[in-house]
């Protein structure tokens, strides 16, 4: 592996205007597919296997055409204090708005609350439901002003008017800015982590060069292989974050082989030989834990994981062929600044943080070990009493016009309005479909929790029915769920006493059963992705412990960091400092996002730091010594890449939307926790422990994995039998 990578860098070094012609080509190519190809369709969210899912296909089937994903918007009109909607003046002024609503060219119908009997018991509030012909992405500026309008022109009138429903979305475009800020951040770290301009903004460039590759490649394929317009949001995230990480390995072990005496050409060919190998394997952990998204069995989740690992495939051909192209072209850009005025580079002397660091550690192995399990133990505690959901509009802003007609709903209907179920009642080849069907609504308007039950609906063949459940508790409680369990529990004593079959489902329903999958997918999850990494750290390391503590770390910090987000957003402690309104579910997606996303990273810093204690421990040093020479190198680096992160995910706590709070939240908790306690102060204090010990591998394995000369060993061993370069080699060859 070592050889082959010297090889790919010295040749990506001296063929630099080729390897920048191809990379430049690929991404005109891509581009041109990107901006040729159809647009990406609106998601097709499905979860294969679930009561909700089963129930909602069944009503494509039967009742075809009524469940088509146009976009809706639900109109909520409140009268002033000591008033009713129904006033004379109230009234007109609802039915005036609900008329400029409807003549929209884009809306195909916009119903009157008074003939739809959209009223609240007590007067005070009225609901008008807006269908529009096509979906929420492709509704017009126009129609979107045309609503504001309305909703405006209502409030003038003396009305409380406020909105929720899919057509008020705008996109989720809010994480843009948290992009930008991110990549700045990112910046000023390289700056002061480098001490120069070049080699700050060399791994900025390439990382958004193999960002633009990723994404002009998932978009230009979106339409033939059926990828939704958010496949690409985790490949931009990931692809960003290991791009930076990748180059930055790769630079700074250029500066070391050049401050080691070697021409421009060879360091470069050494980085990529040893850290390069380090990026290959770091790239092949992040793979695993992103096609791994698979066994979750979420098909938009599955096609977003192998779309991320694409972005992180790529990102690894940057760091081994366009990085040390680059490198070629400004040989002595990337050094320090002293060293480029004085035409001398000379290695750092003496001690450096890391080494400090490490030799803490090392003298306190016991003491630091357990704090930090400890720590990271308490911090996983809250873990246990995780509560997932998919939240809704409740969890937005007060100051966003969809949690103020949410709050109007619950207030004047119940809390149970906003979060309606959906019963399906197949009585297919029964005599009576219409006595069965109202038998079931009556056992399940007879079920404690339940506040009313519309009237069926039928199918026009008749022997399929619809109706909605109000439950008395709001979507997102855990009373809910167990109304859900319940009417679900009655099935077998109904299916029996009426011949006919039921089944729910509604976005209440489909969150509920999405949460419960997701959870008991987490595990499965967990342990194909940690047993395959143990697998290829295995190989890695030559070790059987290192991995197995690699892995074990990992959990901890995975853990800890879910427990910090349910502290936060579920148990409300500390909320109002982020500005979280709202606690309650953690989103059902969180923890698989966050452990696909931090596994990566992490093994990015595990196999960066411990492949330079390795490579020091295969080269004679004493398990100590290597441990030191591990962080004298690695140390700055890892905590460079771990700030970057930090600071990218940390970006979107700032957002106003709750859950991409929550998403930042756990993203940057995570890798503080991991890259600073568990990579920073564990591993080093195992691997005091442990010893000799902590490279021990079983004779009868060695024989079994394959031999990988991931540390470059039989390079540096050539490389230090040749004769070090004079000083300035690096520009001579540069021309070569």
């Amino acid at each position: 592996m070592a050889t082959f990578l010297y090889r790919v860098g010295r040749l990506a070094f001296r063929r630099r205007w080729y390897v920048a012609l191809v990379w430049a080509a690929v991404l005109a190519a891509v581009g041109l597919g990107a901006l040729k190809a159809p647009a990406a369709s609106d998601d097709e969210f499905s979860m294969p296997g679930i009561e909700s899912q089963k129930a909602f296909d069944l009503m494509e089937q039967r009742f075809p055409g009524a469940t088509a994903d146009g976009a809706t918007a639900r109109v909520v009109f409140v009268a002033p204090d000591g008033q009713k909607v129904t006033a004379a003046g109230n009234r007109k002024a609802v039915e005036d708005t609900v008329g400029d609503l409807a003549d929209g060219s884009q809306v195909a119908s916009a119903v009157d609350p008074f003939q739809a009997k959209a009223v609240s018991k007590d007067g005070t509030t009225a609901y008008a439901t807006v269908t529009y012909k096509v979906g929420a992405s492709d509704l017009t500026d126009a129609s979107k002003a045309q609503l504001e309008k309305a909703i405006e022109d209502a409030r003038h009138a003396g009305l409380t008017v406020d909105a929720g429903g899919t057509a008020m979305d705008d996109g989720g475009g809010a994480g843009g800015a948290a992009e930008v800020i991110g990549v700045a951040i990112a910046a000023v770290v390289l700056l002061i982590t480098f001490g120069s301009l070049a080699a700050a903004g060399l791994p900025l460039l390439t990382a958004i060069i193999g960002v633009g590759v990723s994404m002009a490649t998932i978009l230009a394929l979106a339409d033939a292989l059926g990828l939704s317009t958010t496949t690409g949001t985790l490949a931009m995230m990931l692809g960003l974050a290991v791009g930076i990480d990748y180059a930055l390995f790769v630079v700074s072990r250029y500066r070391e082989e050049r401050a080691r005496g070697r021409s421009a050409q060879e360091a470069t060919a050494l980085a990529v030989g040893t850290a390069g190998s380090a990026v290959v394997f770091a790239g092949l952990t992040v793979v695993i834990a992103l096609a791994g998204l698979a066994v979750v069995g979420i098909p938009m989740l599955t096609k977003m994981g192998l779309a991320a690992a694409g972005a992180v495939v790529v990102a690894v051909f940057v760091a081994l062929t366009l990085v040390p192209a680059f490198l070629g072209f400004w040989p002595s850009a990337v050094l320090r600044r002293k060293d480029r005025k004085s035409g001398r580079i000379e290695e750092e002397a003496g001690d450096n943080g890391g080494t400090r660091w490490a030799r803490f550690v090392l003298r306190r192995p016991l003491p630091v070990l357990i704090l930090g399990v400890v720590g990271l133990g308490a911090l996983a505690l809250p873990m246990t009493s995780l509560q997932l959901g998919m939240p809704g509009d409740e969890a937005k802003s007060t100051s966003t016009t969809e949690r103020r007609a949410y709050d109007a709903l619950a207030e004047g209907f119940g809390p149970g309005f906003n979060g309606p179920l959906t019963v399906v009642v197949d009585a297919k080849g029964h005599d009576d479909a219409k006595g069965a069907a109202a038998t079931v609504a009556k056992e399940i308007g007879a079920t404690k929790g339940v506040v009313s039950v519309s009237p069926a609906r039928f199918n026009q063949a008749g022997d399929t029915a619809v109706f909605s459940v109000v439950p008395a508790t709001a979507p997102t409680d855990e009373k809910t769920k167990d109304l859900v369990t319940t009417i679900r529990g009655e099935r077998p004593g109904v299916e029996s006493a009426t011949g006919a079959t039921f089944e729910v489902t509604g976005t209440t329903a489909l969150n509920i059963d999405i949460s419960d999958k997701v959870q008991a997918a987490l595990v499965p999850y967990l342990i194909v992705v940690v047993g395959l990494a143990i697998v290829l750290l295995l190989v890695v390391f030559r070790s059987l412990l290192v991995p197995l503590k690699a892995a074990l770390g990992f959990l901890l910090s995975v853990l800890a960091s879910l427990g910090a987000v349910v502290v936060v957003f579920q148990e409300g402690h500390g909320a109002g400092l982020l500005g979280v309104e709202t606690t309650g579910p953690i989103m059902s997606l969180m923890p698989i996002f966050l452990v696909g996303i931090v596994f990566g990273l992490a093994m990015d810093y595990e196999v960066f730091l411990v492949s330079r204690m390795r490579e020091a421990y295969v080269h004679g040093e004493s398990p100590d010594q290597a441990v030191t020479s591990g962080f004298r190198h690695s140390a700055r680096v890892v905590v460079a890449a771990a700030l970057i992160m930090i600071a990218v995910f940390a970006g979107f706590i700032g957002e106003s939307e709750s859950m991409i709070k929550m998403i930042g939240f756990g993203l940057a908790s995570a890798v503080l926790l991991d890259a600073f306690v568990v990579r920073m102060a564990i591993v080093p204090a195992v691997l005091a422990l442990l010893g000799d010990k902590a490279w021990w591998l079983p004779k009868w394995l060695d024989r079994i994995l394959p031999r990988v000369d991931v540390e470059g060993e039989a390079l540096t061993r050539n490389a230090d039998q040749a004769e070090p370069a004079p000083a300035g080699a690096g520009q001579e060859t540069a021309r070569v």
